[in-house]
């Protein structure tokens, strides 16, 4: 949902129903309000409701935005693990300086803790240091340090986040990046289709992510088909697909964000809640049954 006048921000709903063991249905409603860092609050905020399967009826209502950036990271992590290929990082660049990054580096570190630089670039030079600084005081086993440029932070990272609030594409190729690196294009409208169509590309789920005029949908609108997009990242998990496919092209991973992966977090902290008794419970909220009203 965008707004007149307003074209940085939107509301997104994502419904999604989780099968198996959890068994749960529900709803992510996520806002996305860049000028909201002027205001002193953060960019985004969600609320996930969580409804049961067999009524229909909501089961709980949670603060959504650090489930969805916890389950963002997550599975950036995921991603950047699998195309890796079990290869070394040294350096991992971050493109934006937002929460989104920083808990991407934070799942990052924790599966290759082998890094031992974070190069760190965002186009508001208060914000690259304020990302350093936290850095340096959550992350003690890394070194961040400012690039001056895009540029800088493309030539020497084998792997690459990118999560900033563009709307229009501003990378129009990749020609700095070294042979075979990955790039998580977590914010997916900062790459040219120009640019997509040159590397290998990986993405959640391909439905979601051609659509809203992404870097991928765009690229789709350029050569009329989706051929150029190699596989799902779940393909790869349940060995249908290879890591790599075989060449030294970048790697591309565009995740358009599965409402079904944050119904998963989303259940864990419920459940956990409900564990350790830090649950609210709000009697009134639900209307009783209309038959037996006077």
């Amino acid at each position: 949902m965008r707004f007149p006048g307003q074209p940085q921000d939107r509301i997104i709903a994502l419904p999604a129903y989780l099968g198996g063991a959890c068994r749960i249905a529900g709803v992510k409603w996520v806002s996305s309000f860049p000028e909201n860092l002027h205001r002193g609050v953060d960019r985004a905020s969600a609320v996930l409701i969580l409804n049961s399967t067999q009524t229909g009826r909501p089961e709980a209502v949670l603060e959504g935005s650090v489930i969805s950036a916890k389950r963002t990271a997550a599975s950036a992590a995921l991603a950047a693990q699998c195309l890796t290929n079990g290869r070394k990082v040294g350096r991992i660049g971050m493109i934006g300086c937002g929460l989104i990054n920083f808990e991407i580096a934070r799942f990052l570190l924790a599966v290759f803790p082998e890094v031992e630089t974070l190069v760190i670039f965002d186009k508001d030079e208060c914000r690259a240091k304020q990302f350093e600084n936290k850095c340096k005081r959550t992350f003690k086993q890394v070194a961040p340090e400012i690039a001056t440029d895009i540029k800088a932070v493309l030539q020497n990272s084998p792997l690459i986040s990118i999560a900033t609030t563009a709307l229009v594409p501003h990378l129009n190729e990749l020609c700095e990046c070294p042979q075979g690196s990955v790039i998580l294009h977590i914010s997916l409208r900062d790459l040219t289709p120009e640019a997509i169509l040159s590397c290998d590309n990986v993405v959640d789920d391909i439905d979601h992510v051609c659509r809203a005029q992404t870097s991928v949908h765009l690229a789709e609108q350029r050569v009329g088909h989706r051929e150029f997009i190699r596989c799902t990242l779940a393909d790869i998990l349940r060995g249908w697909a290879p890591a790599k496919n075989g060449s030294e092209k970048v790697s591309v991973f565009s995740p358009f964000g599965l409402g079904v992966l944050d119904l998963a977090v989303g259940k864990l902290v419920r459940d956990l809640a409900l564990q350790q008794g830090l649950e609210k419970v709000i009697g009134s909220f639900l209307p009783g049954p209309w038959a037996e009203e006077a």
